[in-house]
């Protein structure tokens, strides 16, 4: 405890050294500090895994904490011009009429995050291969990374399953390979069935077991992007081999009852373990644990009626910082090992509830309900990739 009170006094120090030279330095500088103020929290973070949430957010306050800016640039690509992008992801082509949910750009308080490179990202991960890990949200990151990338090169499409779950893209030029390892929770998980054998929606998941779907595939892995979130929000049992820890959203007897955070630690603690202690994995795997990204649906849940018609972002006094998923984020961040990443993007994406399809998605056997958990592509969500190349960078 005694590092981290030194380390946070540091940490103040610099802050009120930038506050009182900020109009000296040059837009570079600004870049430049903010990427090494960042990382300077990110190492001493993992150095000690103790160090509590408060103190992390103390240790790098210049990414997480800004507001979203008028940009006229916007995103590299548009949504015809990236052939790969998903149609249920296209929501200009399904009929959204404004454009200015894409001219934002998050600006970090006191500093400048460096714009995504796709050329400059291509030759980081030269020869490398990159998952992302995950539910369907961890999909649409990989979609707009993988748009971005496809600025400068065209990817192949080597692989995808029956259900277009996990798909492999290949770009020659740079020997990089990109895929996507879809998993509920991470973890080994069966759903309960009635007598027809349909599922009722009820799970059990056993946190001392990986989902062999992407765990089977992490030796062979250079950068893991791990995240998972939205099916935690259902009746889940836990179980620790024989052991039943408890359960969410069960309300049945003599069970203790866990919240979605609780439920979070107990399973990101059991994923970074078996991460770490991984003996067949490469010695330099590089692993990025995505903090959980916000839906925003208003009037109603998803099966109810809720919408997410909003046009222009949230400032910060108009988010809840107090929220389900700020504190589902702490736990998911508490739980980090040595040597992880961790690409915090719920504040952040508090701030844009119009980024999401809402009606613009497409779904011809869903009609009439709206998609306020995935992002629009182009949109907000490529700011992600600022995010995760500053990361990369860094661990270059």
């Amino acid at each position: 405890m005694k590092s981290s009170s030194i380390f946070r006094e540091s940490s103040d120090k610099t802050e009120r050294w930038i506050v009182t030279n900020m109009a000296r330095l040059s837009p570079f500088v600004l870049s430049s500090l903010c990427i090494t103020i960042f990382f300077t929290g990110f190492f001493v973070f993992h150095q000690n895994p103790f160090i509590s949430d408060q103190n992390f957010l103390t240790l790098h306050p210049q990414i997480g904490k800004g507001h979203w800016v008028p940009d006229k640039r916007g995103s590299l690509y548009t949504n015809s011009s990236c052939s790969t992008l998903p149609d249920s992801k296209n929501c200009i082509k399904h009929g959204r009429l404004d454009r200015d949910f894409l001219f934002w750009r998050w600006k970090p308080d006191g500093c400048d995050l460096p714009r995504f490179n796709p050329k400059e990202f291509l030759n980081m991960v030269r020869g490398k291969k990159m998952s992302f890990i995950g539910d369907s949200v961890a999909r649409n990151h990989m979609e707009s990374l993988l748009c971005l990338l496809s600025m400068e090169e065209t990817p192949k499409d080597i692989y995808k399953d029956g259900e277009d779950k996990n798909r492999i893209w290949y770009f020659p030029n740079h020997d990089f390979t990109l895929s996507t390892s879809w998993t509920k929770f991470l973890v080994e998980e069966h759903e309960r069935v009635d007598g027809n054998k349909t599922g009722t929606g009820l799970f059990d998941i056993d946190i001392s077991k990986m989902d062999e779907g992407w765990f089977k595939g992490l030796p062979n892995t250079d950068i893991a992007i791990v995240s998972a979130a939205h099916w935690f929000f259902r009746p889940i049992f836990i179980h620790r081999g024989d052991e039943t820890l408890g359960c969410i959203y069960c309300n049945e007897p003599n069970m203790t009852q866990l919240s979605p955070d609780q439920g979070f630690k107990l399973v990101y603690s059991s994923v970074f373990k078996h991460i770490n202690e991984c003996q067949n994995c490469k010695s330099d795997l590089e692993t990025i644990m995505r903090t959980i990204s916000p839906a925003h649906f208003e009037n109603g849940t998803w099966d109810t009626g809720g919408s997410c018609r909003r046009t222009s972002p949230f400032g910060v006094n108009q988010i809840d910082l107090q929220s389900n998923e700020m504190k589902i984020r702490t736990s998911q961040i508490e739980q980090l090992e040595k040597k992880f990443g961790v690409l915090d993007v719920t504040r952040v994406m508090l701030m844009r509830p119009d980024g999401h399809p809402n009606s613009h998605w497409g779904n011809k056997w869903m009609k009439g309900y709206n998609d306020c958990v995935h992002w629009c592509l182009p949109g907000p969500i490529d700011a992600w990739n600022d995010f995760l190349m500053a990361i990369l960078r860094q661990l270059r």
